[in-house]
């Protein structure tokens, strides 16, 4: 896919006058993070070159997922794009388009030197705290980032303020946390996944410390949590945000406006469920929750 060049600006887009941002040798700007063991492990994994060109070309580049994302988006040519949690850039790289600004924000600068390649303005900062100015984004995208954050209705709000009048506020890719409920035997067998994993699903074997490494990046993403409609009806109402709600299996594209739910990706998702008495046929078993929330107009 070839993707129209995003120009710099001299100074960052949109930064926050009360932000101290400086741009290093890379063509990064950086903003001051504080350090925590979940950024800490995010920027360890997503920076490492091998490990992040390798879920660069496997994750969330597929036909139906960019079939999902305009189906609610529409168009994003010539508007004013945020990208928190952007990753080496798999949200531009697989739906592609002329954004008139496409801001990539992450914690892992070797992830942001590769998103800056194929067209981001890449923005080292911790998203629950943006260097930018409140109100000046069309649409800003979370994308498998959500579940990443320590706080994610600090992060949620955050990206909630960068949104215009009329803009969108889209999350997808996060754990619907009612989906990952495990009780009784599926729990212990999700304890015990790594030796299952390793000698019965050899296919899903990585390297044991790239796997490790990845663990410690999900933070929301294990029994018992993970984002509800509750996250974001709590979160964005009172902002002024109308809320629609699509639960899916991340195999569904354009169909998820009609409430279909996709067919679950392994059957042993199901069969957790199952044996948590979770029916696995249900939208509440869906594996993820998109959330795609429009501003009013007024502001």
């Amino acid at each position: 896919m070839v993707l129209s060049a995003v120009s710099y600006s001299p100074t960052l887009p949109f930064s926050s006058a009360h932000a101290a941002i400086t741009k290093n040798s890379d063509g990064i700007w950086v903003a001051p993070i504080e350090a925590s063991p979940a950024i800490q492990a995010n920027s360890v994994y997503f920076s490492h070159p091998e490990w992040a060109k390798s879920y660069f070309d496997a994750c969330h580049r597929d036909p139906v997922f960019r079939d999902r994302w305009l189906s609610v988006m529409g168009s994003w040519d010539n508007k004013v794009v945020v990208d928190i949690g952007c990753g080496p850039g798999n949200l531009y790289a697989s739906i592609g388009g002329s954004p008139r600004t496409m801001i990539g924000v992450d914690v892992a600068e070797g992830a942001l030197k590769m998103a800056a390649q194929i067209g981001y303005t890449p923005v080292l900062a911790d998203a629950h705290d943006l260097p930018f100015v409140s109100g000046f984004a069309d649409i800003v995208a979370l994308n498998a980032a959500l579940h990443h954050c320590e706080d994610m209705p600090t992060v949620l709000a955050e990206a909630a303020r960068l949104v215009k009048p009329g803009g969108l506020l889209i999350v997808d890719h996060d754990p619907q946390r009612s989906a990952w409920n495990y009780q009784g035997l599926a729990l212990m067998f999700y304890k015990m996944r790594l030796p299952i994993y390793r000698f019965f699903l050899r296919s899903l074997h990585i390297d044991s410390e790239e796997r490790l490494t990845a663990l410690k990046t999900e933070i929301h993403h294990h029994p018992g949590d993970g984002v509800t409609a509750e996250l974001f009806t709590q979160t964005l109402q009172s902002k002024g945000f109308q809320i629609r709600l699509f639960p899916h299996n991340q195999t569904v594209g354009a169909e998820i406006q009609q409430g279909v739910l996709g067919k679950s990706p392994h059957w042993r998702y199901g069969l957790g469920q199952r044996l948590s008495g979770i029916d696995p046929l249900s939208p509440d078993a869906a594996l993820s929750l998109m959330c795609v929330a429009q501003k009013s107009q007024q502001d």
